[in-house]
C-alpha cells in the first residue's frame, strides 16, 4: 500500500482496521439478542442499543491507535511483522497525529457514554446515584483498559484476560443492563462465552507473532506456553465458548435447547480451522487463519441469535 498519503483519510481508515469491528459489536449484538427474547425492554431501547453499539466500535477503534502507537515506540512493529501493515510504521500517521487522534476518539465515545446514561436515567430501577457510578465507572474502566492492554497486560500473558473482560462480560452485561434494567446469571455466561469465542482472534494473532514477539520481550500467553500449547490455547478457546453457551443455555431454559444444538455447526468449523493452523504453523499464511476465525466468530454470533429466536 505505497499510494497511502501520510495523514489522509485513508491513512487513518486503514489505522482504524474496520475489520477488527466485528469483535466489538459481536457482544453488544448477541446482548441485545438476549434481551429481546427474555426481558421486557425499556423505552427506546433502541436507542440505549445503538449508543452501546457506537461506544463499543469507537473503544475498539482507540485501542487500535493506541496498539499502533505504542509499539511502533517501542520498536514491537519491526520491518519483518507477519501481520497487517501498521499506520505509524508505514509512516502514513505520525506518532503526534496518532496521539491526537487517540485523544479525539476517546472524547467521542465519551460523549456516546454520556448519551447512553441519559437515556437510560430516568428508566431502570438503581437509584440515581447508583447507575451514573456503575456506567460512568464501565467507561472510564475501558478506556484505562485500551492503554493497559498494549502498555501492560498484553506484555504480561494477561492479554486473553483482558479481551474475556472488555470483549465479553463488559460489553454483554453492559448492552443487557442498557436495554432491560436488569442482569441475570444467563448474561454472565452469555459474556464469559462470547469472550472466550473474540479470544481466538487473539489467540490465532499471538500463535503468528510468536516469534517476533518473544524476540523483542513480549511475554504473550502463547509465547509462554510455546508453539504445542499455543496450538491447544486455541483450540480450547473456542470450544469453552461452546460449553459456556450451553451453560447460559441451561441458566436460561433450566434446560437445554435448540440453542445448544446450534453450537455444533460452530465447533465443526472451528475444529477444521484448528487443523489448518496445526498443519500451516508458522509464516504470513497464518493470516488465513485469522480470516476464517472472524468467519467462525460471525457464524457463533449467528448461530446464537438463531438458538435464541429457536428457543423463545
Amino acid at each position: 500500500m505505497n499510494n497511502v498519503q501520510p495523514n489522509s483519510w485513508r491513512a487513518w481508515w486503514l489505522a482504524a482496521r474496520p475489520k477488527t469491528l466485528s469483535g466489538a459489536l459481536v457482544p453488544v449484538a448477541t446482548a441485545a439478542a438476549l434481551a429481546y427474547h427474555t426481558s421486557p425492554l425499556l423505552r427506546h431501547a433502541w436507542l440505549a442499543g445503538a449508543f452501546c453499539a457506537l461506544f463499543a466500535g469507537g473503544m475498539q477503534v482507540a485501542s487500535n491507535f493506541i496498539n499502533d502507537l505504542i509499539d511502533f515506540e517501542r520498536g514491537t512493529d519491526r520491518a519483518d511483522r507477519l501481520g497487517p501493515e501498521r499506520a505509524c510504521q508505514q509512516g502514513w500517521i505520525s506518532p503526534r497525529a496518532m496521539r491526537w487522534g487517540i485523544v479525539v476518539v476517546l472524547t467521542l465515545a465519551g460523549i456516546v457514554g454520556l448519551g447512553l446514561l441519559a437515556v437510560v436515567w430516568e428508566q431502570t430501577p438503581l437509584p440515581k446515584p447508583q447507575l451514573a457510578m456503575a456506567l460512568l465507572g464501565i467507561g472510564v474502566a475501558c478506556m484505562a483498559g485500551a492503554f493497559l492492554y498494549t502498555t501492560l497486560f498484553s506484555r504480561l500473558g494477561l492479554g486473553d484476560v483482558m479481551v474475556l473482560l472488555f470483549f465479553g462480560l463488559v460489553p454483554v452485561c453492559g448492552t443487557f443492563f442498557a436495554l432491560t434494567g436488569t442482569l441475570s446469571w444467563a448474561t454472565l455466561w452469555l459474556g464469559l462465552s462470547i469472550g472466550c469465542v473474540v479470544d481466538t482472534l487473539l489467540a490465532v494473532n499471538n500463535f503468528r507473532d510468536r516469534d517476533t514477539d518473544r524476540a523483542v520481550g513480549k511475554r504473550t500467553l502463547v509465547v509462554v506456553l510455546g508453539e504445542c500449547g499455543g496450538r491447544g490455547l486455541y483450540l480450547a478457546v473456542g470450544c469453552c465458548g461452546a460449553f459456556l453457551m450451553a451453560v447460559a443455555d441451561a441458566s436460561l431454559h433450566q434446560r437445554l435447547s435448540v440453542l445448544t444444538l446450534c453450537m455444533l455447526p460452530y465447533l465443526f468449523f472451528h475444529f477444521l480451522t484448528w487443523r489448518k493452523m496445526c498443519r500451516i504453523g508458522r509464516g504470513r499464511e497464518l493470516n488465513l487463519i485469522l480470516g476464517e476465525t472472524s468467519r467462525n466468530m460471525l457464524l457463533f454470533a449467528l448461530l446464537t441469535l438463531l438458538g435464541l429466536w429457536g428457543s423463545a
